[in-house]
């Protein structure tokens, strides 16, 4: 029976046993109106406690799902009747509550497992409180997981200055950090807000500068070997087959003509995987061994100008226009030489990414900033693929079969060395090298 129904026809019983009580009262039969009374009253008690059992059902729900805790099930038979609604309200909040702790357990177990020290404060209520301190950040300070801020701040003193001085502002820099009484080391320290309803959150992130170097130079390491390893394989492996397959030839004293052209064709194999081991050593030489280079004022209009002139032939015959906007005002430190190289090798890819295209324009931009001198050279060619582009300053990696591999990644030595940077980014349409120099 639905609980209206029950409740309408115990007040309608009540209302019924008073009635008759008044009755009797009036029709002087006093010991029949006090027997109706107090039946009339068990009913109101009756009334009373079936009331409240029914309420208690919801109060107790309620109070579980405003604590988030579904430890309890609720009946089966009150998926229908009154308790249908709250039992489909329990069952959904219960799975909802199990996909939030599914979610921050997996979330918390890859900032566990991530080799970066990550920190997030909350602030609520003008306080400050560690929402999450992940594995290694407690490993790496030597912190318990705290909760309070004031306890952070007392075991990590010169990191809680940072944020502090910054007033828990967003930055991106380098930091020294002292690590359990031992000596300062330096981090860089990224931090990020966000704000969520009325609770506002500050990222902070912490690597180790000389674990980043570290796993950079690991990386390079690893990319020089394969390429090294990827270049010797492809000429040792034909001259190691050759030269088993001619020692088989020349065991026979008396070798015929057949024998003789197939000794001359393999010493030629042989001959060539050997020039081009030798034109790969001489190219790993000249990277590795850069001059250290010879600056003096240079006017880079005039250097470029130079450069245009030199591959003018090569633009005439390929039909390429060139659009220079390079107007450096002051003259620059540099070694002309070397910077004559980078900015040639820069306009060559150009003109060889502008091969099959109809329009073939190349463009050169300049501008400066602070204590920075930016020279852009651009052209409308194809572009470089998104899968190759953290590849392209590698030693020896090309997409060219008569390529060597060296141009960009010496032109980028070139650069670093004068204290400046080579990168490359597409922009408007276009595929844009950008020198960065530094100038006083």
């Amino acid at each position: 029976m639905r609980f209206h129904t029950a409740l309408f026809l115990r007040i309608f019983l009540l209302v019924a046993l008073l009635g008759l009580a008044a009755f009797l009262l009036f029709g002087k039969m006093p010991y029949n109106a006090l027997f109706a009374i107090f039946v009339s009253a068990l009913c109101l008690i009756e009334l009373y406690f079936y009331t409240k059992n029914r309420t208690l059902v919801y109060d107790k729900t309620i109070l579980s799902i405003l604590h988030e805790d579904f430890s309890s099930n609720l009946p089966e038979n009150y998926q229908s009747g009154n308790y249908a609604n709250l039992y489909t309200l329990y069952e959904t909040m219960r799975k909802r509550q199990h996909e939030l702790s599914s979610r921050d357990f997996v979330f918390t177990s890859i900032l566990d497992n991530v080799d970066t020290a990550i920190l997030i404060l909350k602030k609520s209520e003008g306080d400050w409180t560690v929402f999450l301190m992940n594995d290694y950040f407690s490993r790496l300070f030597g912190a318990p997981k705290f909760r309070n801020w004031q306890h952070l701040r007392e075991k990590i003193p010169s990191f809680a200055q940072i944020l502090e001085e910054s007033d828990f502002a967003e930055m991106k820099s380098s930091a020294e950090i002292r690590v359990e009484e031992g000596e300062l080391q330096t981090f860089s320290i990224q931090t990020s807000k966000t704000q969520s309803f009325e609770d506002l959150y500050y990222v902070v992130l912490l690597d180790s500068i000389q674990k980043v170097i570290e796993r950079k130079e690991k990386q390079a390491w690893v990319n020089l070997m394969n390429v090294i390893s990827h270049e010797l394989m492809n000429s040792l492996t034909p001259i190691q087959s050759l030269s088993q397959s001619l020692n088989d030839l020349v065991k026979d004293e008396t070798p015929d003509a057949d024998d003789l052209d197939d000794i001359r064709e393999g010493l030629s194999t042989i001959l060539n995987r050997s020039n081009h081991l030798k034109f790969f050593v001489e190219n790993y030489r000249r990277l590795t061994m850069l001059p250290t280079p010879i600056k003096k004022p240079i006017n880079i209009n005039q250097l470029l100008k130079e450069c245009l002139q030199v591959m003018s032939p090569i633009l005439k015959q390929d039909g390429i226009s060139v659009e220079n906007n390079v107007n450096v005002i002051s003259a620059v430190d540099l070694d002309a030489q070397q910077m004559e190289q980078v900015f040639i090798n820069l306009i060559t890819n150009s003109i060889l990414a502008l091969k099959d295209k109809n329009e073939k324009k190349i463009y050169l931009e300049s501008w400066t900033e602070p204590n920075r001198l930016f020279v852009a050279i651009s052209d409308t060619g194809k572009g470089i693929e998104k899968e190759i582009r953290d590849k392209i300053f590698l030693p020896f990696f090309t997409t060219r079969k008569d390529g060597a591999g060296i141009g960009l990644t010496l032109s980028k030595n070139i650069v670093e060395a004068h204290g400046g940077y080579l990168s490359y980014a597409p922009r408007d349409g276009r595929t844009e090298f950008l020198v960065c120099l530094m100038i006083s």
